[in-house]
């Protein structure tokens, strides 16, 4: 079992920069996938970017292509995600997950899950 701790969120003005980071406890860190995924108020949980074990492999959404850079340091067992020119509709709960398979994008394909950050962007 991963737990995942998120931190790093709050309150920033919409072009303003925010950095997440997720800690991670549990054996099996190195070797998982990291993804992070974002929840809108009153929308589904929708996918924000992964991460592949090495670092090596990383995979975007559209809507943040070019603004969020996702990051990992096995080291530290931390995932990141720089966010820059953040906008108001990046405005969600952010968690953190961790799966054992490719980069996958859909909720299901991650086991463990932090309880999120809050990120709210004013316009």
């Amino acid at each position: 079992q991963v737990r995942l701790v998120e931190s790093g969120g709050g309150l920033v003005q919409a072009g303003g920069s925010l950095r997440l980071s997720c800690v991670a406890s549990g054996r099996t860190f190195s070797t998982a996938t990291k993804g992070w995924f974002r929840q809108p108020p009153g929308k589904d949980r929708e996918f924000v970017a992964a991460i592949s074990w090495t670092g090596g492999r990383t995979d975007y959404a559209d809507s943040v292509k070019g603004r969020f850079t996702i990051s990992r340091d096995n080291a530290e067992n931390t995932v990141s995600l720089q966010m820059n020119s953040l906008k108001p509709e990046d405005t969600a709960i952010y968690f953190c997950a961790a799966g054992t398979a490719g980069l996958g994008r859909m909720p299901a394909e991650y086991a463990n899950w932090g309880q999120g950050t809050q990120v709210t962007v004013s316009s």
